[in-house]
């Protein structure tokens, strides 16, 4: 069209001429307009030219004071004459081309979308409309259509779909016309009422029409067309339009063609446009099936296979691969059935939850396919993260509790004071008068203790039971022979001989080869009499070469190892089971075995494991050696210099009084030896890029290739009677048969890949995250993958820098006994493993995660083992009670009470820790007595064991010498359940007791049958509220799987309203700011901490936890949950590193420093210094109202990582944790946005 130059007039700014023009326009708006047609063509065309030519004109006209984008509507409006319409458009074209976001936003709010619709069904009834017209419109129309919200709404209400698709078939051949068409279709179909009506109307086929065959012509035309291809197939009723009418093998081969003829990769946003159309039909269940049968699976791997060596290719590799792991084939995990392999049947089964759910369900149910296998789940997927972020906000807000009347503190006790009464004896220290009490005698300072506990042996005697190791060949189970009775084993220490009465050994008849802890020995190959060791009188050995390692703790540990011993008088057993073992040659370094694991007394090994050591040949024996041939005796580590509270010999007693579901016989290397934290800094792994896609692939290539796929059984603790399955040697040896361990099943995929499934909590069919395992017989030099197959959360830590834990034998027994963080190519991602619908309990999140790492072994026959966290078994603590009992000074009240019993028959003890009063004078007395009390538990959760290791330390600095533990055990009555669920922790639950049930979800209503610790745990609060005593502080101790530091949860009304919709009025708001000092203190003294990551928010979901029900009901405002970061942290001291035992037990430390400090805070007399020192210490209100991340925890601020990571929104564990990691952000590449967005939002306790 000619656009004729208009000759500038002079002296007139240009500006003003636009306005003058405009002035003009609108003079003429009405029926001037119709009338005269060419002075409205004249300046329209004025105006355009102005527009074109000065960028300042555009700028008036858009101006917020100008009026002159509604006289240009208007304009648009009333005309008739099609040359005008076309100019106006032009003249809205340019506008809205600069500065597009803000006066595209302008036009939409006068309604210039509703114009627009108008006069192109008017043009349309033209005959034949006109072709400029019509392209004008819809190039126009594209641009606006993004930012109309209503757009779609507007566009089917005014008929405009019609006449587009009338338009589209009228012009296929006219590339022109056709690719504004297409660019508005693409956004009429974002809207999925629109994608429907559209499909009806055969768009669906015509676009298949556009797209194909393959030609290189028109290549931005094709870009488009798949983009509103795309748009339509997220519809499901498009997608089987597309299944029905052949178009996957289309798709498939036209993506085949783009991807073999594009070698130069210039086309990449069409192949992405080819894949996300397959990745919208595979959506549903008949576009998967139609996707395997077109042989996708091979077509996409191979392609993206060829891809990988382009990083520039990887949004391609990214979403072929979600569309690959889309269509595998869902498979049941392969076990009979996904309830816990053990089984304990619960007195009474509650009337309703998951439990009475478990029960009522027929047999084998869990392991049907069903239809939810092929539902539409995944119609969730997304190719952006930001609509799961709002709906994390949303879904995370809508948990918080806005019940003003729940919010308020209520005490009630709940029962009457006559039932409470019987907890007085757990209160003794409140009546004690220490009348009959010698102040001056220091050695019977705390006659007070009311539960025998296992006396501990002293440092002296306890070096003189060894371990057996078999030497030279492995010995066949056969070759040991069985004793007849218990009196066989001969005890190196009498007070150890018989396990306490109250605590009788579980003797199962002997399948195979009885070891006894009692009579075990290490024994070892041995040279020539080199260096004789003289044996002293009480059977000890001297050593006459000083060990070399170099670290200090090496050196000491070492020490211990190397120095051999003879026994004069061998134990008949150790005689027996070392006769007719072969010597092959000894040579000075010869490897041995090592019995894996140690056995409890009387009670028979399953199997023997490999292991071995390479120590020199330094200590020789002398005189005649027994038949068993040259078999000088080495001792375990000697850690009692390094681990005060830890002693091998009575952690075998202990163990012996442990009660188990599966009557465990076996004790885990690690827990005997004991673990002595390593001096040097473990850094967060870094992630390596492409990793999880890797492993990926090689899981998608098991459907591919199913001929290399060995899926050989080599452990299984469904067959109880051999859990480990013989073989030729090929295989790795596994085993979790001891207490806390955890491993159902060990499944050889590859020679060197293994897959292996947790077992769930007993009396559950899920909660697998624990996991505690020992491995045996790998090859060194050898690179072997392990995948925990059935994961169920849908984020981990694993994906952000957490490495496993393994713990070496062979490093233990040379003097380095130690659990280490280890693991390589780690990465955690949904698999091809799924449940039934029925067996998750109704619940969507079907599938299961796969959590892979992969580890090259540093010894030959090492025995090793693996964990998710450190362990700390219930043996543990009382081995460490008893320790800790035989530190207590004079000066030191200490008294451990059995709480109660739990349902698996273990005692749940009750500590009290204060100091001594000075006298008995009625004044000393009275301080003793009315300190206030402190409140602490754990390990709720089994599975958080650094709940544990964070209590040691607590426990420790309180029985330490120190004059600050002095100082708080003066300030403060301590009362501790350091084990709230021993049943679980035996059992190697992750979450539950053996009820089934999380106990941290209890405390509204525990039963005294089925949650008896939390029964009796809140019945010792509700008597203290009684008695008008309730705690200062109520802290319970917690792990947190996906977040990094040490940080609190506590509770406040101000803050929950703050963070609701809900309007209170201020006296509501009446609040003591005190429950922030705790935290805050913390976050000043303890490198761990993070007052950033804190939260006082109360949640409707979390109203029966501890920490919320001691708030609410017992009136504690200093309630709270203590959570420790399971992986490391990412500020302080520490940040950049993974957290180990050192800095756990710190941290309980540290907890105690901090309520030293809160004592000097609240023992100041005068009230309101009190509330000024507090105020200062937290900072001001508005600080806290502003900084949203203080007050309430909703995101994880995790690096992105330009490798997408794929989550998915479907898991709805009920202890999901907040979250919001966006990973698959990818700053640099906007197109790897391929993944599953995860929005676990609920904050967890």
């Amino acid at each position: 069209m000619n656009k004729p130059k208009m000759a500038t007039e002079k002296g007139v700014p240009s500006n003003s001429r636009v306005l003058m023009l405009l002035g003009q326009l609108e003079r003429m708006n009405g029926e001037a307009m119709v009338r005269d047609v060419e002075m409205a063509r004249q300046v329209t065309t004025k105006i355009l030219h102005l527009i074109q030519t000065q960028e300042k004109s555009g700028k008036e006209v858009m101006s917020k004071s100008s009026s002159g984008m509604e006289v240009i509507l208007a304009s648009l409006e009333n005309t008739r004459d099609v040359q005008t319409t076309l100019n106006i458009l032009y003249i809205l074209s340019e506008l809205l081309t600069v500065g597009r976001g803000r006066r595209v936003g302008v036009f939409v709010s006068k309604g210039g979308t509703g114009i627009l619709f108008q006069i192109l069904i008017t043009a349309s009834k033209d005959l034949p409309p006109s072709e400029e017209l019509m392209l004008q419109l819809h190039s126009l129309l594209a641009k606006v259509g993004p930012k109309d919200r209503k757009f779609g709404v507007k566009a089917r209400l005014s008929g405009a779909l019609n006449v587009t698709i009338s338009l589209m078939k009228q012009n296929l051949q006219n590339t022109k016309l056709l690719l504004p068409c297409l660019q508005v279709l693409r956004v009429y179909s974002t809207n999925s009422v629109n994608a429907i009506s559209l499909g009806k109307n055969g768009v669906v086929e015509l676009m298949f029409k556009i797209i194909g065959p393959y030609c290189k012509k028109n290549t931005s035309l094709l870009k488009v067309a798949l983009d509103a291809l795309g748009a339509l197939l997220k519809s499901k009723t498009n997608a089987r339009r597309a299944v029905d009418g052949g178009h996957v093998p289309v798709l498939l081969s036209l993506y085949l063609d783009w991807h073999r003829n594009d070698t130069r990769h210039r086309h990449m946003l069409i192949r992405k446009g080819l894949l996300v159309c397959l990745r919208n039909i595979t959506n549903i269940k008949l576009g998967r099936k139609a996707f395997i049968e077109a042989d996708g699976m091979r077509i996409l791997y191979n392609s993206s296979t060829e891809c990988l060596p382009v990083r520039t290719l990887d949004p391609l590799v990214n979403t072929s691969s979600l569309i690959m792991r889309k269509c595998f084939p869902k498979n049941r995990l392969p076990l009979p059935t996904i309830k816990s392999a053990f089984h304990y049947q619960l007195p009474h089964v509650p009337a309703v939850g998951p439990v009475a759910q478990l029960y009522s369900q027929p047999p084998g149910v869990d392991d049907v396919v069903d239809e939810s296998d092929d539902n539409e789940e995944t119609e969730a997927d997304s190719d952006t993260e930001n609509e799961e972020d709002e709906k994390d906000h949303h879904s995370a807000n809508d948990d918080i509790e806005t019940d003003l009347n729940k919010l308020h503190p209520k005490k009630s006790p709940g029962r009457p004071f006559e039932e409470l009464r019987v907890y007085e004896r757990f209160f003794l220290e409140l009546s004690e008068d220490f009348q009959g009490f010698n102040f001056e005698c220091s050695k019977n300072a705390s006659t007070t203790s009311s539960s025998a506990s296992v006396s501990s042996s002293s440092a002296s005697t306890r070096s003189t039971r060894p371990i057996v190791v078999p030497t030279a060949q492995a010995l066949s189970p056969k070759s040991i022979p069985i004793p007849n009775s218990q009196e066989d084993c001969k005890s190196i220490k009498g007070q150890h001989t018989q396990p306490p009465p109250s605590a009788p050994t579980p003797t199962p008849p002997v399948p195979l080869t009885p070891l006894e802890l009692d009579t075990i020995h290490l024994t070892k190959d041995q040279d020539k009499k080199e260096e004789a060791n003289i044996p002293t009188p009480d059977g000890h050995t001297t050593f006459t070469r000083p060990p070399s390692q170099g670290q200090r703790i090496e050196q000491e540990l070492a020490h211990a190892l190397e120095c051999a011993s003879l026994e004069e008088d061998r134990a008949l057993n150790a005689e027996e089971g070392l006769k007719g073992v072969k010597q092959e040659g000894s040579p000075v370094n010869a490897m041995r075995h090592i019995q894996s694991p140690l056995l409890l007394g009387g009670i028979a090994t399953r199997r023997v494991g490999g292991g071995g050591s390479n120590w020199g040949s330094d200590c020789g024996s002398e005189g005649a050696e027994d038949e068993a041939g040259e078999g000088a005796v080495l001792e375990v580590p000697d850690t009692a210099l390094l681990l005060p509270l830890h002693d091998p010999d009575l952690y075998v007693e202990m163990v012996k009084g442990t009660h188990s579901v599966p009557q465990y016989a076996e004790v885990a290397y690690p827990d005997y030896f004991g673990h002595v934290a390593p001096t040097f800094r473990e850094p967060l792994l870094e992630r390596v890029y492409g990793v999880q896609r890797s492993k990926i692939f090689q899981d998608i290539e098991r459907l591919i290739h199913p001929n290399d796929i060995l899926d050989k059984v080599v452990y299984d603790l469904d067959i109880p009677s051999c859990p480990v399955i013989e073989d030729n040697g090929e295989s790795l040896k596994f085993n979790s048969q001891f207490e806390s361990g955890n491993l159902r099943k060990a499944v050889q995929v590859r020679k060197y890949e293994y897959d292996l499934v947790l077992n769930s909590d007993i009396n559950s069919n899920h909660y697998h995250q624990w996991f505690y395992f020992e491995v045996s017989g790998m090859r060194v030099g050898t690179t072997y993958r392990f995948n925990l197959i059935n994961c169920e959360k849908s984020n981990s830590q694993f994906n952000y820098g957490m490495q496993v834990l393994m713990y070496s034998v062979q490093e233990a027994i040379s003097g380095r006994p130690r659990w280490v963080r280890t693991g390589t190519d780690i990465c955690y991602y949904k698999n091809h493993f799924a449940r039934s619908s029925i067996a998750a309990g109704g619940q969507k999140g079907k599938s299961y995660y796969t959590m892979t790492f992969s580890k090259n072994f540093s010894h030959k026959d090492d025995v090793c083992y693996f964990a998710y966290h450190y362990p700390y078994t219930y043996s543990t603590l009382k081995m460490h009670l008893s320790k800790l009992e035989a530190l207590r000074t004079p000066q030191i009240y200490l008294r451990q009470d059995i709480l109660c019993e739990t349902l698996g028959g273990n005692s749940c003890p009750l500590l009290t820790i204060t100091a001594m009063p000075e006298s008995n004078s009625n004044d000393h007395i009275c301080q003793f007595r009315n300190r206030p009390l402190i409140f602490l538990s754990a390990r709720v959760h089994p599975g958080e064991t650094n709940a544990s290791w964070v209590m040691k330390g607590t426990l420790e600095f309180l029985m330490g010498t120190s004059p600050l533990a002095a100082s708080l055990r003066e300030a403060y009555i301590f009362k501790i359940v350091p084990m709230l669920n021993p049943d679980g922790v035996v059992n190697g639950n992750h979450r539950c007791s053996l009820s089934g049930e999380d106990l941290n979800r209890q405390w509204q209503n525990p039963s005294p049958e089925l949650h008896p610790t939390i029964y009796h745990t809140k019945s010792l609060l509700q008597y203290l509220a009684h008695i008008q005593r309730a705690p200062l502080v109520f802290c319970d101790y917690h792990g947190h799987s996906r977040k990094k530091n040490v940080f609190m949860y506590g509770c406040s009304v101000k803050e929950t309203v703050w963070q609701s919709s809900i309007s209170a009025t201020s006296s509501y708001l009446q609040e003591d700011l005190g429950y922030r000092a705790l935290p805050k203190i913390l976050s000043q003294i303890a490198p761990a901490f993070s007052m950033a990551s804190c939260s006082f928010v109360v949640e409707r979901s979390k109203e029966s936890t501890a920490r919320v029900v001691v708030w609410r009901e017992i009136g504690v405002q200093r309630s709270y949950t203590m959570e420790s970061t399971l992986c490391g942290c990412d500020q302080g001291k520490y940040k950049g590193l993974q957290i180990g035992t050192r800095e756990l037990e710190e941290m309980g430390a540290q907890f105690c420093m901090a309520l030293l400090r809160l004592k000097r805070l609240t023992g100041l007399r005068n009230h309101q210094h009190l509330l000024d020192l507090e105020s200062d210490i937290i900072g001001t209100q508005t600080k806290v109202a502003s900084s949203c991340p203080t007050t309430y925890v909703m995101e994880e601020d995790e690096p992105s990582f330009l490798e997408a990571i794929d989550y998915s929104a479907e898991s709805n564990d009920e202890d999901a944790e907040p979250e919001n990691e966006h990973a698959g952000e990818v700053h640099e590449h906007p197109d790897h946005l391929d993944q599953l967005s995860d929005s676990d939002t609920n904050h967890r306790d």
